[in-house]
């Protein structure tokens, strides 16, 4: 259901792109405050929602807000912090204060897919993807990059995985399938190289970096949904959880990536 939405989201790509990136971003803030309130916490879910989507529109508007990021980011600990005191015992406040802004910074980092477009290098102009512009290529090299580890992940597991590891956040995880994941990966990602017009051999950092990343981002919801004992994140994708549960390998796949990009490619 969500991925013909995406692919048409960015095959246009610019504005509507970052519009969709800050509505992931404000759904999914939605689930992890629902989240972190089952877990035990009870953070000022409203204003960690408002400064998750000022990141995200932040990295929308680099040439007029250049530089604020942090500056928001300042702010919005500012406020929560002042929210804070509305709790009668100060280990409440405290507990909401950083319940809040871990919430708000989790899902800001979907950010990093619009930064990844913004920062990505030029596509030169007898590339084979050049038609995709660096905003569309780069971006769907990220999307190709997280598919292709899960897809290779689940299979490679289900077929010949045996050795389980981190069995108290995920059992199923067998190294077996990570191995098969991050392998697909790179595969993936040197053929977007080539097709982006950067060197392939970029692949044998990137393609395991992108991969592991999109690992510990699945794990990482797999932590906040055990401490809150549910088994999705929502419901708001039939049959398939919530928000959350779609785009939680991106959370941490796209800022390394970016990172990626930003010190080495360009």
């Amino acid at each position: 259901m969500l991925v013909p939405v995406l692919l048409i989201v960015l095959a246009i790509g610019g504005p509507v792109l970052a519009a969709g990136v800050a509505l992931l971003t404000v759904l999914a803030g939605i689930e992890v405050f629902r989240l972190l309130k089952s877990a035990g916490y009870a953070p000022f879910a409203a204003l960690g929602c408002v400064l998750a989507l000022a990141i995200a529109l932040e990295a929308a508007f680099p040439e007029q807000l250049e530089g604020s990021g942090i500056l928001l980011a300042a702010i919005g600990i500012v406020l929560i912090g002042v929210a804070g005191f509305t709790k009668i015992e100060p280990r409440d406040g405290l507990q909401a204060w950083m319940a809040t802004v871990f919430g708000a910074f989790y899902v800001s980092l979907l950010s990093f897919i619009i930064r990844l477009g913004n920062a990505a290098p030029d596509v030169p102009a007898n590339a084979p993807l050049s038609a995709l512009g660096a905003e569309r290529g780069w971006v769907l090299l990220l999307i190709l990059a997280v598919w292709s580890f899960d897809t290779g992940a689940y299979l490679t597991g289900r077929s010949i995985g045996r050795t389980h590891f981190i069995t108290h956040i995920s059992p199923a995880k067998t190294v077996e399938g990570v191995v098969g994941g991050v392998v697909a990966s790179t595969i993936v990602v040197a053929v977007m190289l080539w097709g982006l017009g950067s060197d392939p051999v970029h692949a044998l950092a990137l393609g395991p970096l992108v991969a592991l990343a999109a690992q510990a981002g699945d794990l990482a919801e797999s932590v906040i949904k055990r401490a809150a004992g549910a088994k999705d994140s929502g419901t708001l994708i039939p049959g398939h959880g919530g928000i959350l549960d779609r785009v939680d390998s991106f959370v941490f796949a796209a800022p390394v990536l970016t990172l990626y990009v930003v010190a080495v490619l360009r």
